[in-house]
């Protein structure tokens, strides 16, 4: 009888070619804490042995959800749309969870109901699932429409649990193929900032973020450097867009979100060891607005004077980033 009880939690799992970590994903989801949830693994035309591992599962709470090639917004919207639960949690299929992932996140939105999007701080993996010594530590309180549109809290597509009614009712206007969009599926990279910022002009003060690292996020540098203006321009046209529509985002706010871009750009040539990338994104952002400087002054020197230390041990640029890390905490609350 409990297995046709309405689950709380819809887990949505993108799928395309993910055979080589499909496994770990699904089992980091099987072993919650939180048991009552379902599994909407969203096939978004596998070509490879993904659907053979996914078979292999008996568990009724994982569904198979066919679909054509959509993409990953295309495959997003199909499982949010065949959703039960009162909330809706994203994972990418490389990426993994926390035991405690979903029990802590469904405390947090059941005592808080004006929050809408209940996020965590994310650890970097490698290929082989192994923790990096780095991750995506954001603010977890007080966000205003200026912190979602400048440096995106929620980090990435495994991070949140959101109130299922909240994605409805921020669906994107047009159709796409007699269908509304909650994702935009014309975007192919940065499709989550742009809806963060969506929910966010809609609803202000919606987000909020526990303070415990809860999702394992993989990184792969192979060819990051060369796909960094592919990432920079995905999302300047992403919020370029939101902007000629928007009457919360200013012409300033416009230019420290892209500061704020290119220093996360540059962060990511220091980690992938291309210092030449790395100096001229850090230079591009403190000359599309200064004011990164002032706001968050421990990362942005750290990501300066480690563009120049690329060469150093790999040790060093983390206990530099450590160091900024406790100076932007303890400055947070001041922005």
């Amino acid at each position: 009888m409990q297995n046709k009880a309405l689950p709380i939690v819809s887990v949505v799992i993108p799928m395309f070619n993910v055979g080589k970590y499909i496994q770990q994903c699904l089992d980091s989801v099987l072993s919650q804490s939180f048991r009552n949830f379902e599994v909407l693994c969203v096939d978004d035309g596998c070509t490879d042995d993904t659907l053979n591992i996914v078979n292999q599962y008996t568990d009724p709470r994982i569904k198979l959800i066919q679909q054509r090639n959509r993409g990953l917004s295309g495959a997003r919207n199909t499982g949010i749309f065949a959703a039960k639960g009162l909330y809706v949690a994203l994972l990418d299929a490389d990426d993994f969870w926390a035991p405690d992932k979903l029990k802590l996140h469904v405390k947090h939105l059941n005592e808080n109901p004006h929050i809408d999007v209940s996020y965590s701080p994310s650890v970097f993996v490698n290929e082989a699932g192994e923790p990096l010594g780095i991750g995506q530590f954001p603010r977890l309180q007080n966000i205003s429409f200026k912190h979602v549109v400048c440096r995106n809290p929620v980090g990435n597509g495994s991070a949140p649990v959101i109130r299922r009614y909240a994605l409805l009712g921020h669906k994107k206007l047009s159709e796409t193929v007699g269908r509304k969009e909650i994702f935009n599926e014309s975007l192919k990279q940065s499709e989550d900032i742009e809806m963060w910022v969506r929910m966010a002009e809609q609803k202000d003060n919606s987000f909020e973020g526990i303070p415990q690292p809860l999702t394992f996020y993989r990184v792969n540098n192979s060819g990051l450097s060369a796909n960094m203006d592919k990432q920079y321009n995905a999302w300047f046209r992403a919020i370029s867009a939101l902007k000629s529509k928007s009457t919360k985002i200013s012409n300033s706010m416009f230019s420290l979100a892209q500061a704020y871009q290119y220093r996360y750009l540059a962060r990511r040539a220091i980690q992938s060891g291309d210092a030449s990338k790395a100096l001229k994104l850090i230079h591009k952002a403190l000359f599309c607005n200064p004011r990164i400087m002032f706001e968050e002054t421990g990362r942005t020197l750290v990501t300066y004077c480690c563009a120049f230390l690329v060469i150093a041990p790999r040790g060093f640029y983390q206990q530099l980033e450590n160091v900024a890390m406790r100076l932007t905490a303890a400055n947070a609350k001041r922005y």
